[in-house]
C-alpha cells in the first residue's frame, strides 16, 4: 500500500504546521507553547482524552478504535529544539535568537499530529492507540521523565514506537535494524593539577598542558587496543582548556568529553578504564587527575519481533526495495531507549534526503517526507491494532 490518500490530501495542513513549530522553537521541557498547540489539535481531532503535564511539559492523546480490542501500542514523537542560531533563510526560520529546530523535531511533531487527525477521524483499528508528544529530548531526558510519571502503566501501553528523519538516507525510504541501533552516551570530565611555573624553565613545573595532552592520546588506545574491534565505541575528548599566558606554563588543564558505546558490557569497561587510564598517565608524569563521569541516555536497543514487524509496515509504505532493515547503527543518541527499556518496540528512521546534517545550523526538516512518515504511522496504528 503506497501513500494513505487521506494523508495525502493533509499534507498542506501538516506542512503548515510544522513551519509554524519551527518558527517557535522551544528548548528541553520549556515547551509550552509547542505542548499547548499539540493539546489543542488533538482535541480538535476529538481525541478520547488528552493529558498534558506527563513528564512535566509532555501531551498523550488516547484514541480508541471503533472495533473491540483490549491492545494498546504508543507512538512517539519529540517536541524540543536546540540552542542553536538558525541559518538557513527560511521565509519560516526561527523568531526565538539561539533557538533552532535543528533535528528535525517540528517534523516529527507534526507528523504524529497528522496521524493522529487521521486515527480521530477514521478509528478503523480494534484497541487503543496513545500519542506521545514527548518535551526534553535533546540532553533533558525527558523520555525517562514521562515513564516516571507512569506512561506506560497509566495509559496501559503494551509496545511503543519511535521514529526520526535522517539527513543522507534518499527520501522515500526507511532504515532500522534489530538489537542496538543507537549508543549509549556518557560524560566525562578531567580536572588536572600540575606545578605552573615560567615557560622558560619547565624543569621546575609540572605541565598540565604536557599531562592533559598525553591524556587525550592515551584515552585513544582504550578503543584501539582494548575493546574488541567488533564491539563498538568512541570516546572523544571534545574541550581542553588550559592557559592565559604564552609564557606561562599552567598549574591547571580541564579536559571534558563524551563516550559512547552499543552494549552495557562496554560501557560498563569503557569507565572503568577510562579512569584507570587518566588516573595512570596523570601519576607518571607528576600530577593528578579528578574525574567526574556521568552516565546519559542507555543504548538504545530494538526488539527483534517488532523491529520486523515496524518494517513490514515500512515496506507497505515505502516499497520492498526501500528499507534498509539491517543499516548499521548509529553512535549516536536518543532517549527513546527508557521507553524501550519498559516496554517492547522499535525505532526506525525515515530519509530527509540530501540535507544538512542533524545539529546543523542550515538545516530544515524536509517537508516532503510528511506524506510517508505519516502514513507510516496510521498503518502501523491498523495494523498493530487490527481486529
Amino acid at each position: 500500500m503506497p501513500i494513505v490518500n487521506r494523508v495525502a490530501d493533509l499534507h498542506g495542513e501538516i506542512t503548515a504546521w510544522r513551519r509554524n513549530l519551527h518558527a517557535h522553537p522551544e528548548l528541553q521541557y520549556d515547551v509550552h507553547r509547542t505542548a499547548g498547540l499539540v493539546a489543542e489539535k488533538l482535541k480538535g481531532f476529538g481525541c478520547d482524552d488528552v493529558v498534558p503535564g506527563i513528564g512535566r511539559t509532555g501531551v498523550v492523546g488516547v484514541i480508541r478504535g471503533r472495533k473491540p480490542g483490549n491492545r494498546v501500542i504508543g507512538l512517539r514523537a519529540d517536541m524540543d529544539a536546540l540552542p542553536l542560531e538558525e541559518e538557513t533563510g527560511l521565509s519560516y526560520k526561527s523568531t526565538e535568537p539561539g533557538k533552532m529546530h535543528a533535528c528535525g523535531h517540528d517534523g516529527h511533531t507534526a507528523m504524529l499530529l497528522g496521524a493522529a487527525k487521521y486515527l480521530a477521524e477514521t478509528r478503523n483499528f480494534a484497541g487503543t492507540a496513545v500519542v506521545i508528544f514527548q518535551p526534553a529530548e535533546e540532553g533533558g531526558g525527558g523520555g525517562l521523565a514521562m515513564v516516571k510519571d507512569g506512561l506506560m502503566t497509566r495509559f496501559g501501553i503494551e509496545e511503543v514506537y519511535g521514529m526520526h528523519n535522517y539527513p543522507g538516507v534518499p527520501l522515500g525510504e526507511f532504515a532500522i535494524c534489530p538489537g542496538p541501533i543507537m549508543a549509549a552516551a556518557d560524560y566525562v570530565d578531567i580536572e588536572i593539577e600540575g606545578r605552573g611555573g615560567h615557560a622558560a624553565r619547565p624543569h621546575l613545573t609540572v605541565d598540565a598542558v604536557l599531562v592533559g595532552a598525553q591524556i587525550v592520546n592515551q584515552l585513544q588506545s582504550i578503543v584501539s587496543r582494548n575493546v574488541n574491534p567488533l564491539d563498538s565505541a568512541v570516546v572523544s575528548i571534545c574541550v581542553f582548556q588550559a592557559g592565559t599566558a604564552n609564557n606561562v606554563l599552567p598549574q591547571h588543564a580541564r579536559l571534558s568529553g563524551t563516550v559512547r558505546s552499543l552494549t552495557a558490557e562496554v560501557r560498563e569497561f569503557l569507565q572503568r578504564r577510562i579512569a584507570e587510564v587518566v588516573d595512570g598517565t596523570a601519576k607518571l608524569y607528576g600530577a593528578t587527575a579528578k574525574i567526574t563521569y556521568r552516565t546519559g541516555y542507555p543504548v538504545l536497543v530494538n526488539h527483534e519481533r517488532q523491529t520486523a514487524f515496524a518494517a513490514d509496515v515500512a515496506r507497505e509504505i515505502a516499497g520492498k526495495s526501500k528499507v534498509d532493515a539491517q543499516m548499521q547503527p548509529m553512535m549516536g543518541a536518543e532517549d527513546f531507549s527508557y521507553m524501550v527499556n519498559e516496554r517492547p518496540g522499535a525505532f526506525i528512521f525515515v530519509g530527509n534526503g540530501d540535507s544538512a546534517g542533524l545539529h546543523h545550523p542550515a538545516y530544515d526538516f524536509n517537508d516532503e517526507v510528511i506524506p510517508l512518515g505519516t502514513s507510516y504511522w496510521v498503518r502501523l496504528a491498523e495494523t498493530a491494532l487490527a481486529g
